[in-house]
């Protein structure tokens, strides 16, 4: 798991955060991102284009399909304020 500093909730400000993120990964082991249904992530297509990562999407109203996910936000909401 890796942590995006965003400036705020923008789509702009998603797409600029996880790109950076991602294309300090080597290639081979940035290969797919799966993400719920917020709209910061609106410019998906464009966030593919810049990284070559596979974008997903969780279906609506299902956060277990990303359980890690939702308890590591949890936990830095608690220790990151």
């Amino acid at each position: 798991m890796l942590l995006a500093k965003m400036e705020d909730a923008t789509a702009a400000s998603a797409l600029a955060g996880f790109s950076a993120k991602l294309n300090s990964i080597v290639t081979p082991l940035r290969q797919s991102f799966t993400y719920d249904q917020g709209k910061e992530i609106s410019r998906h297509k464009e966030l593919a284009a810049a990284t070559g990562v596979n974008v997903y999407f969780c279906d609506p109203h299902s956060p277990w399909q990303r359980g890690t996910c939702e308890n590591t936000n949890g936990l830095l909401r608690q220790y990151l304020p």
